[in-house]
């Protein structure tokens, strides 16, 4: 299925805001809560486990921006449980978790920093951005039945000339999904590998930011 904005003397000041020029900056960002349901599909031996997933978070974009400034879009993910089970089968682990995050239309994307989350394993999450997408990667691996949280994202970007600009997640089928990961999931047979694909459903607007 994400992300964002993070004293000299008082005569010198007054002095230098008189002859500076206007410089036009972004609203401030306001949080929204989201609950983001994910569709999933694990490709296991006993054939496909189809379930859902949820994550929640916060999204904060500004409202508004100049043509050609730099902005911060956030997404903070919030803590989250691995199930127990799914279908009736024991979940022993989640591994090589990936949630992609398209960086929207009508930007050009800066830069990407990671901060906080907690029992993703080692090494720590890492993100990258190729072919107009952001990547998580959570290498794990997380135990099923455990808390988790994911970091926050925060992507520095900057607006094009004119337009919308809007935030959603990535992924439309588990052809095409915007979340992967690798179960560990136990059977009567053993433990097997369970790569899974999820995709966001529904997959609205999280964020509007108009170029004005």
């Amino acid at each position: 299925m994400a992300s964002f904005t993070r004293s000299g003397a008082r005569l010198l000041t007054a002095a230098a805001c008189a002859v500076a020029p206007v410089i036009a900056f972004a609203q401030p960002a306001v949080a929204e809560s989201f609950s983001h349901n994910f569709e999933c599909s694990g490709d296991s031996p006993l054939g496909a486990q189809e379930f859902s997933y949820q994550q929640d978070s916060e999204v904060a974009a500004p409202a508004s921006v100049a043509a050609g400034e730099q902005f911060e879009i956030v997404i903070d993910p919030a803590v989250n449980t691995i199930p127990a089970e799914v279908n009736g089968y024991g979940v022993e682990q989640v591994e090589n978790m990936d949630l992609k995050l398209p960086v929207p239309d009508n930007t050009t994307h800066v830069s990407s920093e990671l901060s906080g989350g907690s029992n993703l394993g080692s090494p720590e999450p890492t993100i990258e951005v190729s072919d107009g997408v952001a990547t998580l990667h959570v290498e794990g691996p997380i135990a099923g039945g455990a808390e988790f949280e994911l970091p926050t994202v925060t992507a520095t970007l900057q607006a094009g000339d004119s337009g919308v600009i809007e935030t959603q997640l990535y992924g439309t089928s588990y052809s095409d999904p915007g979340l992967t990961f690798d179960a560990d999931v136990s059977t009567l047979f053993g433990t097997v590998d369970v790569p899974t694909s999820c995709y966001p459903d529904p997959n609205p607007v999280l964020t509007t930011t108009e170029i004005s």
